[in-house]
């Protein structure tokens, strides 16, 4: 663990020996402007080389085979058990095998990580406003949950009592503008969802991500939810300096190049 860059993210979370995982930020890497450094993303434009280096960069420093998916904003889930190529359609990963880093790339979307308590299995979802509320109440995390709590990843099957839930950085509840369509996706689904719109403007609310995954992880029955609780220090649109960004490097008052780099959260078993 000493090869990771230090101002990478280490969750703060009750995990059973054997569980690592890690949030990149921009520093660490070889990428020019805008996406310097760290950006991990091979669709944004970025020198293919550059990207290679990074994601050797990352490997080297967590001793693990990350595998980068196609993410879509959907609610698809990829069992790994190793050899998978890397770019298969995507938006969450479990494994219950030792060395396969599950991996999930953001610049805005809530990434959000589970393990349970005896470190048998890992997990990781890409958890932008799309995947969180899928259809028919049917997320991407109630698809997550559903896949690591199979008995394929331990002899008894895991349950929500014994999973921990970590909730990365991602756009905060001051910057996420969305319209009534949004929050009616979820308030109708649980009207507990309201409290996590704050009026903006007529028709226009700021939306608590985190807050809204919380909520989802609570109706699963998981409890020991850790890391994102809305406040500053979480926010990727507000800390330019340390997180990528979409909405604000890709927006009007960015860069104005249309693009910016993406992070990883990665977790998996030693």
């Amino acid at each position: 663990m000493n090869l990771l860059d230090p101002d990478w993210l280490i969750p703060d979370w009750p995990a059973p020996p054997g569980v690592r995982a890690v949030f990149t930020t921009r520093q660490g890497g070889v990428s020019g402007v805008p996406f310097d450094s760290m950006n991990l993303g091979d669709h944004v434009g970025d020198l293919p080389d550059s990207v290679s280096i990074n994601r050797a960069r990352l490997a080297g420093a967590t001793q693990a085979a990350p595998v980068f998916l196609k993410q879509v904003h959907g609610t698809d889930v990829l069992l790994l058990q190793g050899g998978e190529p890397p770019g298969l359609g995507a938006d969450a990963a479990v494994t219950s095998q030792r060395g396969i880093a599950c991996t999930i790339m953001v610049a805005d979307c809530l990434p959000v990580l589970l393990t349970d308590t005896q470190g048998s299995a890992v997990a990781a979802a890409h958890a932008g406003w799309r995947g969180l509320a899928g259809q028919q109440r049917r997320g991407v995390l109630e698809q997550l949950c559903e896949c690591f709590w199979a008995p394929a990843h331990s002899k008894q099957g895991l349950t929500a009592i014994n999973t921990i839930a970590w909730l990365g950085p991602c756009i905060g509840p001051g910057a996420f503008e969305v319209g009534d369509e949004v929050r009616a996706v979820f308030v109708d689904s649980h009207p507990g969802a309201a409290a996590c719109f704050t009026p903006a403007a007529p028709g226009k609310y700021f939306a608590d991500l985190a807050g809204l995954a919380r909520l989802r992880l609570q109706a699963l029955g998981i409890t020991r939810i850790f890391g994102n609780d809305g406040s500053a220090a979480w926010c990727t649109v507000g800390n330019a300096s340390r997180f990528f960004s979409h909405r604000r490097d890709a927006g009007v008052s960015g860069n104005g190049l249309g693009t910016t780099g993406r992070m990883a959260a990665c977790i998996w078993l030693e």
